[in-house]
């Protein structure tokens, strides 16, 4: 057939049609059939495709993400070492509390080998901390400004961390060189596991009590 004489078909009247045009409608029609029937078919394996590789994305993300963390948890916990590895350092300065004797006497021949005369040398009460113990010390010594300021760099040498606090320095008299300090002298030493027992075991009682 020509295409003039398929233009001249009336979709109405099909069943008029010559035979080479009705059998290339159906043939169309049957392509047509068969191509909605693949895509139908075809649609939602493409979906669950779509679907899979999303999540195989997302998987991947998440691989990254777990892969990232287990490498920085390492340097945590390397870090963690090194700190902890300080920490026993800085508390292996601290005096035990069978030392804090000898500590405070320490301080004490500080003060008399500088020719200093301690006219206050007082202990107060311990203030316990998680791992140590603060001891504070009254001290007031009178003596010159060489001789205080040599104690004063002597304490800060010790083998122990010493610290000196609210210092206070006064002349009484304008004529005579020799001058007062007072202070607050400050040690620490470690508590036994003993003692952190006990620590931990009244800071639970107190969140316990708040609670």
């Amino acid at each position: 057939m020509t295409w003039d004489e398929l233009k001249r078909l009336n979709p109405k009247e099909i069943g008029v049609w010559p035979a080479p045009a009705k059998y290339g409608a159906v043939a169309v029609l049957f392509l047509l059939l068969v191509g909605l029937a693949a895509y139908l078919g075809w649609m939602p394996q493409y979906e669950e495709l779509e679907a899979k590789q999303k999540q195989e994305e997302t998987l991947k993300q998440e691989y990254s993400s777990k892969k990232a963390q287990a490498i920085n948890l390492d340097l945590y916990v390397q870090q963690l070492k090194e700190v902890e590895q300080q920490f026993g350092a800085l508390l292996r300065q601290l005096p035990s509390k069978l030392e804090m004797d000898a500590l405070l006497s320490d301080i004490n021949q500080a003060g008399l080998g500088r020719g200093l005369q301690f006219d206050l040398f007082k202990p107060s009460a311990e203030r316990l901390q998680d791992f140590y113990a603060e001891q504070p010390v009254d001290v007031r010594v009178t003596g010159s400004y060489h001789d205080i300021a040599a104690f004063t760099s002597d304490v800060s040498q010790l083998s122990r961390i010493v610290t000196l606090n609210d210092v206070a320095i006064t002349n009484k008299d304008a004529k005579d060189q020799t001058l007062t300090m007072e202070a607050v002298a400050k040690t620490f030493r470690y508590l036994d596991d003993d003692e952190v027992a006990a620590q931990r075991k009244a800071k639970d009682a107190a969140k316990a009590a708040k609670q």
